[in-house]
C-alpha cells in the first residue's frame, strides 16, 4: 500500500523536499502503525526543514516530530486498532522517519492515547509546542507557584508561550506576556494576557545582577540574554521553566539570583519525558486547555506547505500554532 509523505533528500550540503509516494514497506521498524491524520510545525521542525541545526543525518528522510491519527496494526499490548494516539519527541522526525506523511510506524512506548476531549486536529494544534507549555506549568506548580503570583510568558506570540498563556490564565494566574511584536498584543490579551511587555526591554541582557523582584514564576521560551534577565527580576523562592533557546545558548547571568533569592531555574524537557508525565500533562491540556482559545490560535496547512513555513517559524512570523493536514 503506497501513502503520501514530505520526503527530505540531501545532495551535496542542500537539502530539498518534495511530496513523495512511498510503499508502507519502507516503513521504519515499530510495533504499532498508525494512519495519521495531523501533523505540524514546531521551532524544531522549521530547523530540521531548513536544515540549519543538522538535526537529521541520513536522508531520505520523513520529517515531523509531533503526529496524531488512529492505530491500524499493533503488536503492542498496550494499544489495539482504532486506538487514537499522539507522539511527542522520542527523536521522532530527527533520527527516525516523523509525521509529516499520512503513515507511521513506531514503537508503542512512544505513544499516548488521546483524552476523549481532545481531538486528532487539536491534539496537533497543542503538538509538542502546547504539550512542552504544560509541563512547564507542572513544573512551576510543582515547586510551589500561587494563584496571587504574577506570572511571566516569554516569547507569548509564539506556539509554546500561546498556550502558557492561555492555560496560566485559566488557572487563575496574572500572566505578563512578553513580546517583540507589538502588534500582537490583541491576540495575546485574548489569550487572558492582562499586561504585555516589550522584548526590547530584556534583549540586551541584565543591567545589574539582582534587579526588582517582580515575578512570582515565569516560562521562558527565549533563553540567552532574554533568561539571564528573567532570572533578576524573580522574586524571593520564585521558580523560571526554562524550555527554549530561540535567543541563544548562553546565559550570561551572576548566582546571585540563586543564592540570594533561592530562585530556581527548572529544565524542561519534553523530548525524552517520561511517559507518566506525558500522560499527567495530556490530561491536563484536556481539563485546562481552553480549547476555543487554542481555536482561535490555530491555522491550518497542507503538507505541501510546509516546506515554505520553515522560515517563517524560524525568523517568529508565525503566530500561534500551525496544523499540517498530511491528507490535505
Amino acid at each position: 500500500m503506497s501513502f503520501k509523505a514530505l520526503v527530505l533528500e540531501e545532495k551535496d550540503g542542500t537539502v530539498t523536499g518534495s511530496v513523495t509516494a512511498l510503499d508502507d514497506a519502507k516503513l521504519p521498524p515499530g510495533d504499532v502503525t498508525v494512519a495519521v491524520e495531523y501533523s505540524t510545525l514546531n521551532y524544531k521542525d522549521g530547523l530540521i526543514l531548513a536544515n540549519k541545526a543538522k538535526l537529521v543525518r541520513n536522508f531520505p528522510h520523513v520529517p515531523g516530530i509531533d503526529f496524531a491519527g488512529t492505530v491500524t496494526a499493533s503488536s503492542n499490548p498496550g494499544f489495539k486498532k482504532g486506538d487514537r494516539v499522539v507522539l511527542n519527541g522520542w527523536g521522532v522526525g530527527e533520527r527516525y522517519w516523523g509525521g509529516m506523511a499520512e503513515m507511521a510506524r513506531v514503537k508503542g512506548e512512544w505513544l499516548v492515547k488521546l483524552p476523549d476531549a481532545i481531538s486528532t486536529k487539536r491534539a496537533m494544534a497543542i503538538g509538542t509546542a502546547g504539550y512542552t507549555a504544560m509541563l512547564c506549568v507542572m513544573a512551576l506548580e510543582d515547586h510551589g507557584l500561587k494563584t496571587d503570583s504574577p506570572v511571566l510568558v516569554t516569547g507569548a506570540a509564539g506556539g509554546v508561550g500561546s498556550v502558557a498563556t492561555a492555560v496560566l490564565a485559566k488557572l487563575g494566574y496574572a500572566v505578563t506576556a512578553m513580546t517583540g511584536r507589538a502588534e500582537q498584543a490583541d491576540y495575546l490579551k485574548s489569550l487572558g494576557a492582562k499586561d504585555i511587555v516589550d522584548r526590547a526591554a530584556f534583549a540586551g541582557g541584565p543591567a545589574k545582577p539582582l534587579d526588582a523582584g517582580k515575578w512570582g514564576g515565569a516560562v521562558d521560551t527565549v533563553g540567552g540574554k532574554v533568561l539571564a534577565v528573567v532570572l533578576t527580576q524573580m522574586a524571593y523562592g520564585a521558580s523560571v521553566a526554562a524550555c527554549g533557546n530561540a535567543g541563544g545558548v548562553d546565559v550570561p547571568t551572576t548566582v546571585l539570583p540563586f543564592i540570594l533569592r533561592g530562585v530556581n531555574l527548572l529544565g524542561i524537557d519534553s523530548v525524552m519525558c517520561p511517559a507518566p508525565q506525558r500522560k499527567e500533562a495530556w490530561a491536563r491540556l484536556a481539563r485546562d486547555l481552553p480549547l476555543d482559545k487554542l481555536d482561535a490560535m490555530t491555522t491550518t496547512a497542507t503538507l505541501g506547505a510546509a516546506m515554505g513555513l520553515a522560515e517563517k517559524i524560524l525568523k517568529g512570523q508565525v503566530r500561534g500554532r500551525t496544523v499540517i493536514d498530511v491528507r490535505g
